[in-house]
């Protein structure tokens, strides 16, 4: 009884193990290919100026020492990790300026995620400070949740968030934690 025990335990030992071997397939080989193309970039580019337009109308500049081009990738991007300068256009023809340490843009959703020592400055030389600044190009809005100070000829406002149109007629800090009023 136990030598047909001890053989039916070694049938199953087998079996276990001829599956296993048969059921590994080129795992590791495809694990080695994501490596390859589908995670290097399609191209890098240096001292980027491009020039955006809408209906022939200029809307924005950006300006970057390195761009890395990701557009290869199932959710394509563009990076910029030496920094970037972005000058927007309003409808009044005004010029805003937002400059930052790294950026990256994201080309099906038209966001812009500005990262690292973030410094919007408006026509009007209203001057945003943040880590983190979003620009819609699709809604031509910015927007961030991380502390801002934001800074007007009449005063500078500290806050937890910001939400603006392009052309800031309606910026607003979001919870404010306190304000300095300017006496000239």
């Amino acid at each position: 009884m136990s030598l047909e025990i001890n053989i039916i335990l070694k049938n199953i030992v087998t079996l276990f193990a001829v599956a296993m071997f048969f059921s590994c397939n080129n795992t590791l080989k495809e694990v080695q290919d994501l490596d390859n193309w589908s995670y290097a970039p399609l191209s890098i580019a240096k001292n980027i100026n491009t020039k955006y337009t809408d209906s022939g109308r200029l809307t924005a500049i950006l300006i970057s020492p390195k761009m890395i081009n990701f557009t290869n990738r199932e959710f394509p991007f563009y990076k910029f990790p030496d920094g970037i300068d972005l000058t927007l256009f309003g409808d009044d023809k005004s010029e805003n300026t937002v400059i930052a340490d790294h950026a990256i843009m994201y080309s099906k959703t038209d966001l812009i995620d500005l990262q690292g020592n973030v410094v919007l400055t408006t026509a009007t030389n209203d001057t945003l400070f943040t880590e983190q600044l979003f620009y819609d190009q699709k809604k031509d809005w910015l927007f961030t949740n991380y502390p801002v100070k934001f800074r007007t000829k009449d005063y500078i406002t500290n806050g937890n968030g910001f939400d603006s149109n392009q052309n800031f007629t309606n910026a607003q800090v979001i919870e404010v934690t306190g304000r300095i009023f300017i006496d000239e």
